[in-house]
């Protein structure tokens, strides 16, 4: 049996920069928080874990008082940061830099709109911590849309700045923005800023193309990873024999029926070596 590791699959830039902080700091002090999971993959938060890296939320802050937290790369709002120098608390901040740049854009689209009785939207998922991050550098004053019925809730008489959380599929992206110009009652007042990371979108056209070579595709992802359900459902579109899976445990063995290739491919948030150790035990138990 043909196994193939996808050269193009792994961690992205933003989620490498998080993933070293974390280690140097860990071999400094020893024990470091994380403002939630570091990365969306169980499996890679294991590992971090068991070198001392310890997953926390908000509401633990007034307990850490003077400790170290890791902001990751999804970003945090201000209020974060304030409530870090209420507790004395050090941050290292590992905000990516696309998604750092974009709160900026986010903050200038605001005062933009201000100005003119406008409004700013941001396709992006609610409640994710990227979006939660980015809504937050203008207190909430912003509309978050996740699908095309979401667009009830802009008023089209005012006018409009879109905006769009790094990782949201660019397709859907230019059919809300059409979508926007259609209904807007002044389609001149419309802005447009696509920010979505092209090193996460540039990997759809790729995935197409490589899980087409093979008879069968697993697909490795932590099971919150955003990007990890858009690039699956990428891969399922163009070969039906595509599985998910978070580790090599949940292989099953009648996936490879009257199969001669195996493709390995995975989300921004999936670590090389856990792509390896899948193609490991497919070699060792099934091919």
């Amino acid at each position: 049996m043909y196994i193939e590791i996808d050269d193009k699959s792994g961690f992205c830039f933003g989620v490498v920069k998080a993933i070293t902080k974390a280690e140097e700091s860990l071999a400094e002090l020893g024990k470091v928080f994380s403002l939630g999971d570091i990365v969306h993959n169980r499996v890679e938060v294991q590992r971090l874990e068991k070198l001392g890296l310890e997953t926390i939320a908000h509401s633990h802050f007034p307990e850490l008082d003077g400790q170290t937290v890791l902001i990751r790369a999804h970003g945090e709002p201000p209020t974060t940061y304030a409530l870090a120098a209420a507790h004395r608390i050090r941050l290292i901040d590992a905000t990516c830099p696309v998604v750092a740049r974009l709160q900026t854009l986010v903050k200038k689209a605001h005062e933009q709109m201000s100005g003119c009785n406008g409004q700013v939207v941001i396709l992006g998922k609610r409640g994710h911590a990227e979006v939660v991050g980015l809504t937050g550098q203008v207190d909430g004053d912003a509309i978050v849309i996740e699908t095309l019925d979401d667009l009830d809730n802009i008023d089209f008489t005012r006018p409009v700045y879109l905006l769009s959380q790094t990782t949201q599929s660019l397709a859907l992206f230019e059919e809300v923005h059409r979508t926007i110009l259609e209904r807007s009652a002044a389609p001149s007042q419309v802005t447009v800023n696509d920010t979505i990371c092209r090193q996460v979108s540039n990997r759809n056209p790729h995935l197409k193309e490589f899980v087409r070579r093979f008879d069968v595709v697993i697909f490795v992802c932590g099971r919150k990873s955003s990007n990890g359900k858009v690039l699956y459902q990428t891969c399922t579109e163009a070969n039906p024999r595509c599985y998910n899976i978070e580790d090599e445990q949940e292989l099953q063995r009648e996936w490879f029926d009257d199969c001669r290739s195996v493709g390995i491919c995975g989300a921004t948030s999936t670590p090389k070596w856990l792509m390896q150790r899948v193609a490991d035990t497919i070699r060792q138990t099934i091919g």
